[in-house]
């Protein structure tokens, strides 16, 4: 077993995440390694995306607040864009030298002296400080299950790289959400013909309002009903009615789900380029009924149905789960001292600016922690803090709730004397 500096924090994860938490821990002086499974940085950029996507939020509300996106970059940059950018972050913060790439993480577990033993791919066993779980959300796939047999190709939009695999085929996406959308779109331009199933209605937004960026125009300083309220106009005035569109009703209010952000699917369906179905009854061959009990031939399905949170590495004692969210108290265990979860939350737009304020509250929790005899999650739950029970965030309350976090910390050392 080797043991690495004592005061060494083990980072798991260099993609958007990990690599905003890699800075602020050279900001801070805090020393770490750093491990990533795949052979280069940028996590879901680097391995999980299509060739042609594009991110939904935009440039300003995306990048990292210490470093901008280059002023030519697109209101919308594309995959290719968002790797170069984030290679870049990575050089101008000099972060490579200490991530070992080809390395997993397969187990995380208590170690005595409130230290964490790491059990590597390569068979190493290493001890840290403390450990920094930023794995991702986009790689634990969450397949429909139906009844009956499907005949033909089914696969995963995480799998869904390029139009090649379209091309001559009779196309079902499943799904609602941004990688649905996408993807049906561009089954109606390469293949032989392109539907689309929904389970429920979706918000389908612009990206685009009053000529500018959607997310840029949302009046984030509002109160959650006001920007609703904003959202619900702009919907009617841009795009009228979902069921004008053969779309069902949305089942919930704007940002009760991650929202879609689409300006192409709702042109294709009234181009007649894409077909829409309500959820899947059953399979039967290369047939799939509907449940309103349409029936249509398909070659291949795309399921673009989201992911599962997965902590696959850490020890199953270390933080309890409910409905699928774990149960943090901010980013740390209520149990365990040093050890956190960065990125568990999924903002519903523009994550950099969220990343760069939740790093240097990370950095501010490691600080107040070595000062504490309990676990930092432990004396927050005594000031009222609760696990979250969605792992859904606005970006306004989680830019809120690190303001309001970097004045309280602090004091955490003083409460702990004041409770014994």
């Amino acid at each position: 077993m080797h043991s690495a500096n004592p005061d060494t924090f083990a980072v798991i994860g260099a993609g958007f995440c990990g690599l905003g938490v890699m800075a602020a821990l050279r900001r801070h002086g805090i020393a770490f390694e750093a491990f990533e499974r795949d052979d280069r940085l940028g996590g879901n950029w680097y391995h999980g995306v299509y060739e042609t996507v594009h991110i939904i939020s935009s440039r300003k509300t995306t990048e990292y607040s210490d470093y901008p996106m280059p002023l030519n970059y697109p209101d919308f940059p594309s995959a290719a864009q968002m790797l170069t950018y984030l290679n870049s972050y990575a050089d101008h913060h000099a972060l490579k030298p200490h991530i070992r790439f080809n390395t997993g993480v397969e187990h995380v577990a208590p170690a005595p002296g409130d230290r964490w033993e790491l059990t590597l791919s390569t068979g190493e066993r290493r001890t840290y400080a403390g450990v920094v779980i930023a794995n991702g959300h986009h790689w634990d796939c969450r397949y429909p299950s139906y009844p009956g047999e499907f005949a033909g190709q089914i696969i995963h939009s995480k799998h869904y790289k390029n139009p090649e695999i379209l091309k001559g085929k009779r196309v079902l996406v499943i799904g609602g959400g941004n990688s649905a959308c996408d993807i049906a779109v561009e089954a109606a331009r390469f293949a032989r013909s392109a539907h689309i199933s929904m389970r429920r209605g979706y918000w389908i937004l612009p990206k685009t309002v009053f000529g500018r960026p959607l997310v840029e125009s949302i009046p984030i300083m509002l109160p959650l009903w006001a920007q609703r309220l904003f959202l619900r106009a702009a919907v009617r005035v841009v795009v009228g009615r979902y069921e004008d569109y053969g779309l069902q009703r949305p089942d919930h209010r704007i940002f009760e789900h991650h929202p879609t952000i689409n300006s192409e699917l709702l042109a294709f369906l009234r181009h007649g380029r894409v077909t829409p179905h309500p959820d899947i009854a059953r399979y039967a061959g290369n047939t799939v009924e509907f449940t309103d009990g349409a029936r249509a031939d398909f070659d291949l399905i795309v399921a673009a149905t989201g992911y599962h949170l997965s902590l696959p590495m850490l020890a199953p004692s270390v933080i309890a789960w409910r409905n699928g969210v774990p149960q943090l108290i901010g980013l740390a265990s209520p149990t365990h001292k040093n050890i956190y979860i960065f990125g568990a939350g999924q903002a519903r737009y523009g994550a950099g600016p969220l990343i760069s304020a939740g790093a240097e509250t990370l950095c501010t929790m490691i600080r107040v922690q070595r000062q504490l005899r309990q676990p930092i999650g432990t004396l927050l739950q005594k000031l009222g803090m609760q696990p979250p029970n969605t792992m859904l965030v606005g970006p306004e309350e989680v830019l809120r709730s690190t303001r309001q976090a970097q004045r309280i910390l602090p004091a955490l050392v003083l409460l702990e004397k004041v409770l014994g």
